[in-house]
């Protein structure tokens, strides 16, 4: 069975999702599958080196051979919309005219980044007369109206649903990555015969918890280890409302022993650094590479997850499963109504308070260190039964699987 995937970021570009495509390959690969990945050369996030090593580097063969990865030139991915939606159907373009090309693909399969990568998967799947088969990572265009960009009813939206009608609608299989985007699509029309819920994981080899005598970071930020610390990892944007942990962090000032640790980039970054200079129990600083997670994780006696008010039913952020990896207690700032709080409250791993209000946060960070010495329940554990690489990877082949055989059958 040969599967086509259509990607808008490959390896070396580093995105969310890329640890977890490096797995699904390998397990593909591991059932008897051959895989073509459409793609354009990297430009997000690569250093000058990696770039010009690229540059002319079309055509590349892993797995031993059986992944076969083929990339085409784009432009340069800049940060103004208008161009990243430029780029975006740029990219579509060159994804079509090369896909429908393809001999012998018993199945596409696409991942909802960017959001229109859908639309161009299922247009390519029915050139092909083959099944197409969709992860829904961010639900759009929600995602835009929850992130502040626009506005439920706008021009934005509207072409925004009609894309995400025409993808559902063309999908074989879709799957989510929670309950709560599954209730979204059934709400939307969706039929449930089509979706399958498969959370997001983690390595849960690469990712375990670091002691804290053994972690560097504790020297390196120089920081006591007896201290209470809690850490924020991740993108500091619109739609996460991370000026709380600031205003948490003003209001917990007096308390000696107690640090906050932000690790972050993204629009909000400067101006929330700004707001914190000023505060001695506050260090904002850059994101670490992605194999010093076990140890910014392992850092906090407490781990902080946001958002801005409203915006939690997007989905389970993705951090949640390498905090709980490395056995660390969860504080989150979050609409109490999302699946991040039925997380929480099922595997009793932490603590979710109403988005957007600092009090009630640095009360959830003071009963949190009043709890430090306590049995804490067994998180980690939770993490292996619920996103183990192993379990969520089978899911996803035996998705493709039934795919291409289902392809068989109808043609």
């Amino acid at each position: 069975m040969k599967v086509l995937f259509l990607d808008a970021y490959f390896e070396p570009e580093q995105i969310a999702y890329t640890h977890m495509e490096r797995d699904l390959l390998a397990g593909l690969v591991e059932a008897g599958f051959d895989v073509e990945i459409l793609c354009p050369l990297p430009t997000r996030g690569i250093s000058p080196e990696t770039a010009r090593e690229y540059k002319h580097r079309r055509e590349e063969l892993l797995f031993d051979g059986h992944v076969r990865v083929r990339r085409f030139r784009a432009p340069q991915e800049g940060t103004a919309v208008l161009l990243r939606a430029l780029r975006y159907f740029w990219c579509n373009a060159q994804s079509f005219r090369l896909g429908r090309k393809v001999k012998n693909v018993d199945a596409v399969f696409a991942v909802s980044t960017p959001p229109t990568q859908g639309w161009i998967a299922g247009k390519v799947a029915k050139r092909l007369h083959v099944p197409f088969v969709y992860n829904l990572q961010d639900v759009f265009p929600d995602s835009l109206v929850n992130a502040g960009l626009t506005r439920e009813g706008s021009p934005v939206w509207k072409l925004g649903r009609r894309i995400e009608d025409f993808t559902y609608r063309h999908a074989e299989r879709i799957i989510v990555i929670s309950e709560g985007f599954k209730r979204n699509l059934l709400a939307k029309g969706v039929p449930e015969d089509k979706l399958c819920v498969v959370s997001n994981w983690v390595d849960l080899d690469a990712v375990a918890p670091v002691a804290r005598a053994e972690n560097p970071l504790f020297d390196e930020l120089g920081l006591s280890r007896s201290d209470f610390v809690v850490v924020y990892a991740g993108n500091l944007g619109e739609a996460q409302g991370a000026e709380v942990i600031v205003e948490a962090a003003q209001e917990l000032a007096p308390i000696e022993d107690l640090r906050f640790v932000l690790f972050g980039g993204g629009s909000k970054f400067e101006e929330i650094k700004k707001k914190a200079a000023p505060l001695k129990n506050i260090l904002v600083t850059g994101l670490l590479p992605q194999e010093r997670v076990p140890e910014v994780y392992s850092l906090g006696d407490a781990a902080l997850i946001t958002c801005r008010p409203g915006t939690g039913g997007a989905g389970l952020p993705s951090k949640t499963w390498s905090i709980m990896a490395c056995n660390t207690p969860i504080i989150a700032s979050f609409d109490t109504d999302s699946d991040l709080a039925d997380v929480l409250r099922e595997s009793r791993a932490g603590w979710c308070v109403e988005p957007g209000d600092p009090h009630r946060l640095a009360e959830a960070i003071l009963n949190a260190r009043q709890s430090r010495d306590e049995q804490k329940a067994d998180i980690r554990g939770y993490a292996m039964a619920t996103a183990s690489r192993e379990a969520c990877v089978e899911s996803y082949v035996a998705e493709l699987r039934n795919a291409c055989r289902n392809g068989h059958k109808k043609s």
